[in-house]
C-alpha cells in the first residue's frame, strides 16, 4: 500500500521532489568541492582498514581486505570516480534526470562510505534514496525525466516494434494488456 502511494501518489510526488533536490544539493555540492580542491582517498581508505581492527571494529574484515586488495592498489581511479560520481548523482537528481538511477548510484556511495565506517549524514541520505528507489518514475515527474523517460522508452518500444516486423508470423511475441 505504502509502496503504490509512493509510486503514484501526487503528494509523494511532491515530496520526493523535494527530497530529490536535498539530497541532488549534498551530492553536487560534496562532489564540486571534491572536484575543484583537489581529492585523494588515499587518507580515508587508509584509516578505514586501520579501523577494522581490535575488540569493537567499525570496519568489517571483509570490507577492509576489499579496500586493501582492490581500492586502495586502485586509488587513482577511486580519486576520479568518487567526486565525479557524487557530482553526477547531485546533477541527476536536482534535475530530475535518470532519477531513479542517480538515487541508486547514491545509496550504492553511501553504502560504501557507512562500510568504511563513516557516519555523519550518511545513513540518512541512504534512507532516503531508498525512498525514492521504491517510488521508481514518480520520484522524477517534477523534473526531466517527465520528457527522458517517454522520450527513451519511445526509442526502445520502436526498435522492439521494428524487430518484430522482421521475424516469421510463428516468432512474433504477442503483447496482452
Amino acid at each position: 500500500m505504502f509502496n503504490q502511494w509512493l509510486r503514484t501518489n501526487k503528494v509523494a510526488m511532491w515530496l520526493l521532489t523535494v527530497i530529490r533536490v536535498y539530497l541532488g544539493y549534498e551530492w553536487i555540492t560534496a562532489g564540486w568541492g571534491k572536484l575543484t580542491k583537489g581529492f585523494d582517498a588515499a587518507g580515508f581508505l587508509n584509516g578505514a582498514i586501520a579501523n577494522s581492527t581490535g575488540d569493537h571494529p567499525a570496519v568489517q574484515s571483509w570490507w577492509a581486505t576489499f579496500l586493501e586488495h582492490a581500492a586502495l592498489p586502485g586509488v587513482k581511479f577511486f580519486n576520479v570516480l568518487i567526486p565525479l560520481g557524487e557530482f553526477l548523482v547531485g546533477l541527476g537528481l536536482i534535475l530530475g534526470t535518470f532519477t531513479t538511477f542517480a538515487a541508486l548510484m547514491g545509496l550504492v556511495m553511501n553504502a560504501a562510505f557507512l562500510f568504511s565506517g563513516t557516519v555523519s549524514t550518511n545513513a540518512q541520505m541512504l534512507i532516503l534514496e531508498v525512498f525514492l528507489v521504491v517510488a521508481a518514475a514518480n520520484g522524477g515527474k517534477i523534473g526531466l525525466d517527465r520528457w527522458v523517460m517517454p522520450y527513451l522508452r519511445s526509442l526502445f518500444h520502436k526498435e522492439h516494434n521494428e524487430g518484430q516486423a522482421k521475424l516469421p508470423k510463428s516468432m512474433k511475441v504477442k503483447h496482452t494488456a
